[in-house]
C-alpha cells in the first residue's frame, strides 16, 4: 500500500525542519511517497531528493500563494519542472516581493512600539522564503506576544495593524503557471476557503486538476461536499498533513490510493 503525504513544508519556506530532516521524519512514519510543497519556492527540493534517494520518493511540488478578493486560495503544484526558465523567473519575483513585505511589517511593528530586528527575521528564515511566520516567531522571541497565534491575532492577520499586503496572482493565474511548468494544479485545504464550493466550480472551468481531500482543516462535511464536486468535474482527490513543525500530524492525512497514478497521468499532458 502506498502511503503518501503530499503537503509538507521545510525551512525553504515556513517549515521548521530542513529538507533532509523532513525526509528522516517521513521514513519514521513509514511514508513511501512525499511531496515538498514549500510556499512559492522549490529551493528545498534538491536536498530532500538527495537525502531520500527514492526512499521515500520525493515529488517535485510547490504551494503558490494565490488570492481572490483578499481571500487566500492556495494552489498546490505536483510533478512540476523546477528548472523551467519562466517558472524560475516568476518564483524569483515572488521571493523579492516577500522580502520587501517582511521589511515593511518589521517597520510597522517598530512604529507600534513592538520592535524586532529584520536581521533576526532573516536568520529565522534560514535562507528560505520569508513569510509572516518568521515575523511571528521574532515577536515571540522579543517577548511582545505569548505565541505565534497571538502574533497573528494581534498584529499579522489580514487587516491587522502590522499586516502588509503584497501583489498576488489569482487562482486562475496560479493554475496557468503550474501547467506551464509541466505540473498538476490542486486546490489546497478547501476547508479554509469560505466559499470553497463556488471556488471549486469556478476553477474547474479554468483547468483545475484536483482538490486536497484529506487535510487537518477539512471537516467530514467538507470532504463529502468536495467529493461530489470532484466526481462531476473529474478532479483528482489528494491529501496531506500540511506539515510545518514538530507535532503536526505528518502521515495522518494521506492521499487516497489512486491519487498518485491520477497525478502522474494528468501531468504527462502538460509536459513539453
Amino acid at each position: 500500500m502506498v502511503r503518501a503525504d503530499l503537503h509538507l513544508h521545510t525551512t525553504a519556506s515556513d517549515g521548521q525542519l530542513r529538507p533532509a530532516e523532513l525526509v528522516q521524519l517521513a521514513r519514521k512514519h513509514h511514508l513511501n511517497t512525499i511531496a515538498i510543497t514549500d510556499h512559492d519556492t522549490t529551493d528545498g527540493l534538491q536536498e530532500a531528493q538527495q537525502a531520500a534517494n527514492n526512499s521515500p520518493v520525493v515529488i517535485a511540488g510547490i504551494e503558490l500563494s494565490a488570492d481572490d478578493n483578499n481571500v487566500d486560495v492556495h494552489m498546490l503544484g505536483y510533478y512540476i519542472q523546477p528548472e523551467d526558465a519562466a517558472f524560475k523567473t516568476a518564483l524569483a519575483q515572488f521571493q523579492n516581493d516577500r522580502l520587501h513585505r517582511g521589511e515593511a511589517m518589521v517597520e510597522k511593528l517598530v512604529a507600534l512600539g513592538k520592535p524586532i530586528r529584520w536581521a533576526r527575521v532573516l536568520e529565522l528564515a534560514d535562507g528560505g522564503s520569508v513569510g509572516r511566520p518568521h515575523v511571528a516567531r521574532a515577536l515571540v522571541e522579543a517577548g511582545h506576544v505569548e505565541s505565534m497565534n497571538d502574533a497573528f491575532d494581534r498584529y499579522l492577520r489580514h487587516g491587522g495593524p502590522a499586516y502588509v499586503s503584497r501583489k498576488r496572482m489569482s487562482p486562475e493565474e496560479a493554475i496557468e503557471l503550474i501547467h506551464a511548468a509541466g505540473g498538476v494544479a490542486v486546490m489546497a485545504h478547501p476547508g479554509l476557503v469560505p466559499e470553497y464550493l463556488a471556488m471549486l466550480e469556478r476553477l474547474a472551468v479554468a483547468g483545475l486538476d484536483g482538490v486536497e481531500f484529506m487535510h487537518p482543516r477539512n471537516s467530514a462535511t467538507v470532504r463529502e461536499n468536495i467529493r461530489a464536486v470532484a466526481l462531476r468535474h473529474n478532479l483528482i482527490l489528494t491529501g496531506g498533513s500540511d506539515f510545518h513543525r514538530a507535532g503536526d500530524p505528518i502521515g495522518a492525512y494521506n492521499a487516497p490510493q489512486e491519487a498518485l497514478m491520477g497525478l502522474r497521468e494528468r501531468s504527462s499532458s502538460y509536459k513539453s
